[in-house]
């Protein structure tokens, strides 16, 4: 294994409501970065189908094989228009709706203890970097009852039993197309602009990781 420091970066593949999911070319695009800053860098990435089995085999997978010091989650959440920066996780799983595989939870909870895990003070930080780049991002405490929360629940887990340093989830809204972004009522954030933001936020989890080795 590489001396570098290593991120990993997950989007989820298409879902029942969205054929077609932002998050993978947001991903594709982030983890082709070439910056000066990235040299000592080692950036993997990994789509999760958009299933509870999925994210259970594949997450304990990719931690296994690129053991990365800082994970960094993006999923899609279609009904905001904005960037959310989620701050927790909470104990809950939605009944109702079925993940791409068709299979619903049989139980309201993902594990019996906590009602919610935080992210940790990072976020403010991952916040402030979007932020700086012009999109309109905001801190979040509900990323919702299906696979975002769930994976982001199984994340902070891993942290906490001596996986990643950090971890952190990022919803992204529905993205613009073209000139869409100027019409009324239509999605404002481009994939250009969340390109820009990501790139921000991932060299911010770059510098936390690493002053995390460091100390």
């Amino acid at each position: 294994m590489s001396d570098k420091l290593r991120i990993l970066l997950t989007g989820f593949g298409p879902f029942p409501g969205a054929p077609h999911n932002p998050t993978q070319p947001l991903v594709a695009r982030l983890g082709r970065l070439r910056r000066p800053a990235l040299d000592d860098v080692e950036i993997a990435s990994h789509i999760f189908p958009v299933t509870y089995a999925a994210v259970d085999r594949q997450l304990t997978e990719v931690l296994a094989a690129h053991k990365p010091d800082a994970l960094l989650m993006f999923g899609l959440a279609a009904r905001t228009s904005y960037l959310r920066i989620e701050t927790r996780a909470r104990n809950a799983v939605t009944m109702l709706w079925p993940d791409a595989a068709n299979t619903r939870s049989s139980k309201r909870g993902i594990a019996g203890h906590a009602d919610a895990m935080t992210f940790g003070p990072h976020t403010a930080r991952l916040l402030r970097a979007a932020r700086l780049t012009g999109i309109d991002a905001r801190p979040s405490r509900d990323a919702g009852a299906y696979l975002c929360n769930y994976l982001s629940w199984r994340a902070i887990e891993n942290v906490k039993a001596g996986g990643p340093q950090l971890a952190a989830f990022i919803h992204i809204p529905l993205l613009a197309r073209g000139g869409a972004s100027r019409r009324k009522g239509a999605p404002r954030i481009t994939l250009e602009e969340l390109v820009d933001a990501g790139e921000a936020m991932l060299m911010e989890m770059v510098q936390l990781a690493r002053k995390g080795r460091t100390s």
